[in-house]
């Protein structure tokens, strides 16, 4: 007896869910049937057509008095842009040294997982959410974007110096040790003229990459070049987009040209 009762109680609670299901169903479906109904999907474009938007933003700027007179300014946010990437770069490539020593297996052994997971953390985190961390932190300005630079650039070039030391041959490093060298002498006799070389050359290569983000902070109010960029985007102001992106293109390109030869000699 008590067994029927259950069954049919259990059916009665499935028969509810049942119910409930439905009506949920027909619900959501009304109001996704409404929605769609009165939703206008129709983009608005531009007036103008994609062949007269390409030539404001390519032709345009290089012919335009206008255009040209604006070249000044945006050369000066395009060196603010430089410096935040060199200052950020530079406090990194300093600060990574003692974490890429700390991740190194061959010189913290055991205590090296600790430096790998500071650097996973720091790596995992966008420079772009450091901007906006420091801003609201700091305020808007290129300091912000120097300490976003810089603490984004030190978990890649922890990483990288890590391996290199890590690669380094030992056999000057235990020469000094037997020779009664300290531990700071063998670091500073026998690691760092092996290794100064290519951290070097990897400090080169992150201020190019710190450049190219530069660019992009600018957006969310740490400094350089970004600001501009993104107003004249909005505005639809397409001279001053492409005259913009031709000073950013003119100006990477250099520094990826002088770096590239700089680093070929250093290694």
């Amino acid at each position: 007896m008590n067994n029927n009762q259950n069954d049919i109680s259990h059916q009665i609670r499935l028969r509810k869910r049942w119910y409930t299901a439905v009506v949920i169903v027909i619900i959501m479906a009304f109001l996704y049937v409404v929605a769609f109904k009165t939703t206008d999907f129709s983009v608005k474009g531009s007036s103008a057509s994609s062949l007269q938007t390409m030539k404001r933003l390519f032709i345009d700027p290089l012919l335009g008095a206008e255009s040209r007179a604006e070249l000044p300014k945006y050369i000066g946010f395009m060196l603010e842009t430089v410096a935040i990437a060199y200052a950020g770069c530079l406090v990194a490539s300093i600060l990574a040294i003692p974490l890429g020593f700390l991740a190194a297996r061959n010189m913290s052994f055991k205590f090296a997982y600790v430096g790998k997971t500071i650097l996973n953390g720091i790596r995992a985190i966008p420079e772009l959410i450091f901007a906006i961390i420091f801003v609201a932190a700091v305020g808007m300005g290129p300091y912000a974007g120097v300490l976003a630079i810089s603490i984004n650039s030190i978990g890649m070039l922890g990483k990288l110096y890590a391996e290199v030391i890590e690669s380094m041959d030992m056999r000057n490093v235990e020469a000094i040790k037997a020779s009664g060298g300290n531990r700071l002498q063998t670091i500073w006799y026998g690691m760092l003229p092996q290794v100064i070389p290519e951290f070097s050359s990897y400090a080169m290569y992150r201020f190019e990459i710190d450049i190219r983000a530069s660019t992009v902070l600018g957006i969310v109010g740490a400094g350089g070049i970004g600001a501009p960029l993104l107003l004249a985007t909005y505005q639809r102001n397409w001279e001053d987009v492409g005259m913009i992106l031709f000073v950013v293109v003119v100006v990477v390109s250099v520094i990826d040209i002088l770096s590239g030869k700089i680093r070929s000699k250093l290694v």
